[in-house]
């Protein structure tokens, strides 16, 4: 890795693999931090070692990774350095075989972890818990924990626990990975310090666990859920589990979410260069009432402030006058469809649509010919969420017809931008003759099949990855899009704080953000349009407001703030990325400065309290910037600040009632 090693080693007796050491280069260089120097009472040796993984057979207390019915203990059996490291363990009585896989993510300071099981005996293997990874993590003091949760609407919430002892659990089982809770978590000592971060490459159910063991250790196990379980593995099968990126920073939170930034870029490879434009998204104007000759007014409002790319969110097709119908049947309600889409990109836009290809509406035509094709268990009631059902996506004739459908679509229409959402997780999670079928991971691989496909035969179509807001962010899923939804809740200061989280765990070029007329749903107070775009430009900036309600003055503003995200929008999407400031401070600030470091951009906005001047003595508010403090720095009028004052002063503000957020570009003299 980049600049981190993970050495891991061999118990004495050959039935674990242990953690040595993980951290900077050379950190492995001396005696470890994990090796348990004391006797065991009351429980194994193995649950008082950093076990990298184990059975619950071998690790019966202090929690296992893997638990197969009727039990399973291992001894290694080789390893291999084959594509990272593999290491063999084998259960000669069940036969189940478990290959231990570790590959580091070159140019990164990540190592991702996965586990490999065949079963070579001669009896089906039901598995009850099926983690990816037990991480082990030095907290002499406690733990401290830092993790993102919320719900609908307030997604992304950054959480922090400190845990002296005990266990911490978050998890899903919305067959997504949810609103509630994202894979995600970082941990440090509980005085601070160096952080290590664990995030799950998965976007079905799943599952984190932290224990803070009393031996000064905390370990981590994460992994997928089976949902509904148990998860059956037959004689001579093999099964993979979803991969665990680790990663850690001795530069505490805001360094490792830089590593995370790196790995998501990664992950993208050269799609992660590709321009995100500026996107205008109707849904707020319009709702179902989606007219071509209303939604062409829209576009040409949208164009005339700067806008590059016009997206038609739901109810563009047949069926679909409200949430009851319409999901399945793929077809544009009029007639005329093409030549509206014409009519926009004349315009200069990019077109978009809206789509929602894993649901289907009771009322439509694809149910009607195919109710089989969605989750059921005979005998019992279908249960409607948000007016509709979710189709089974495990079924290979669902995938077929999701992906023919998409691509009729996008061969019929210039279409250029996919939103693919998703409201509703499953609830009669079954399939009718297959009682032991892995529901959730069958409908993850077509899901992803679905996307990897879009991914090889459109390349030039850009995916939004949305489900019900930021319900579908996990790593696998961002992987193969290009940006993401954090959240149906665009009020300025809820969302303020969404995007503070968001930032944590991934990458500005992903974070999909719009500017709004919609007031918060848990922090109304009123903000400027200036403060709503500012916000909106801390990632992919888009507008959803109605335009035809705006004044003249207000698309005056518009225009001029759109142009001036244009100018430093390369620097938000491919350079570094610190928040300096969250929104509980009283101006909360994020720095992005440029690949050569030449350029510091700071966003910054007014949360708080004002400090009563000029009516009463007070002084500007100040956030100190992450430069180099032997530089000289020039902002866009001339002011000439040293690195040093910058850094240890800190930048000033002067906020009012009408001036509150800012954008300060820097350029290094």
């Amino acid at each position: 890795m980049k600049s981190t090693s993970y050495t891991v080693a061999l118990d004495p007796s050959s039935r674990w693999a242990e953690l040595v050491a993980w951290g900077p280069h050379g950190v492995e260089d001396g005696p470890s931090v994990f090796t348990n120097t004391g006797d065991v009472h009351f429980i194994t040796e193995a649950d008082a070692a950093p076990v990298e993984y184990a059975p619950l057979g071998l690790r019966p207390f202090s929690g296992a990774d893997v638990a197969v019915r009727g039990g399973s203990w291992w001894r290694f059996d080789s390893a291999s350095s084959e594509d990272g490291l593999r290491l063999t363990f084998v259960d000669e009585v069940s036969g189940l075989r478990a290959v231990l896989c570790y590959r580091p993510v070159p140019e990164t300071d990540v190592l991702t972890r996965w586990v490999e099981f065949t079963n070579a005996g001669p009896s089906p293997l039901e598995f009850d818990r099926l983690g990816s990874a037990g991480v082990c993590v030095p907290t002499t003091s406690g733990a401290r924990l830092t993790y993102l949760t919320g719900q609908w609407s307030q997604e992304f919430t950054r959480q922090s626990v400190s845990l002296p002892a005990g266990g911490f659990r978050m998890e899903s089982r919305f067959g997504v990975p949810g609103h509630a809770h994202v894979p995600w978590l970082a941990v440090q000592d509980a005085s601070g310090g160096p952080a290590y971060g664990v995030s799950l490459e998965w976007p079905g159910s799943w599952s984190i666990e932290a224990d803070v063991e009393p031996s000064g250790l905390t370990r981590v196990r994460a992994g997928r859920l089976p949902s509904p379980g148990p998860v059956l593995l037959e004689p001579g099968a093999s099964l993979v589990t979803p991969a665990v990126a680790l990663a850690s920073s001795v530069d505490g939170l805001a360094g490792l979410a830089s590593v995370w930034h790196d790995y998501d870029r990664v992950l993208a490879g050269a799609r992660w260069r590709r321009p995100r434009p500026v996107l205008y998204n109707s849904w707020e104007a319009t709702g179902f009432d989606v007219r071509s000759t209303h939604q062409l007014e829209l576009a040409k409002r949208a164009a005339d402030i700067g806008v590059e790319l016009f997206v038609v969110d739901d109810g563009w097709f047949t069926g679909r006058d409200d949430d009851t119908g319409g999901l399945g049947d793929w077809t544009p309600a009029e007639p005329s469809f093409g030549s509206f889409v014409e009519s926009v990109r004349e315009l200069g836009l990019e077109f978009g649509l809206w789509v929602e290809p894993e649901a289907v509406s009771p009322k439509s035509k694809l149910y009607a010919a195919h109710p089989d094709w969605v989750y059921r268990i005979d005998g019992r009631p279908l249960t409607l969420i948000r007016n509709q059902l979710l189709l089974d996506l495990g079924l290979p004739a669902v995938v077929s017809f999701v992906k023919s459908t998409l691509d009729s679509l996008l061969a019929a229409y210039p279409i250029s931008y996919l939103k693919w959402d998703m409201n509703r997780p499953p609830t009669e999670r079954g399939r009718p003759g297959a009682p032991f079928a892995d529901l959730d991971a069958e409908h993850v691989a077509g899901y992803l099949s679905v996307l990897d496909h879009l991914r090889e035969a459109h390349p030039h179509v850009t995916i939004e990855a949305c489900a019900g807001g930021g319900g579908r962010t996990d790593l696998a899923t961002v992987a193969r899009a290009d940006v993401v939804w954090p959240s149906d809740n665009t009020g300025p200061l809820d969302r303020l704080a969404i995007q503070d989280g968001f930032l944590l765990m991934h990458a500005p070029h992903l974070m999909s953000s719009w500017v709004t007329d919609a007031p918060g749903v848990f922090d109304p107070r009123p903000r400027s349009l200036r403060f709503r775009f500012v916000t909106a430009m801390a990632g992919v900036l888009g507008i959803g407001a109605d335009l035809s309600r705006w004044t003249p003055e207000q698309h005056a503003e518009a225009a001029s703030l759109i142009e001036v995200y244009k100018s430093i929008r390369d620097v938000i999407h491919h350079g570094v990325a610190r928040v300096l400031a969250g929104p509980s401070e009283p101006t909360a600030a994020t720095q992005y400065t440029s690949e050569d470091g030449d350029t510091v951009v700071v966003l910054a906005w007014s949360t708080g309290a004002l400090t009563g001047a000029p009516l009463t003595p007070g002084r500007s508010s100040r956030v100190r910037l992450d430069v180099c403090p032997e530089a000289s720095y020039v902002d866009a009028a001339g002011a000439r600040y040293s690195g040093a004052h910058l850094k240890h002063a800190g930048l000033p503000f002067d906020w009012t009632a009408a001036h509150d957020a800012d954008v300060i570009v820097l350029r290094r003299a």
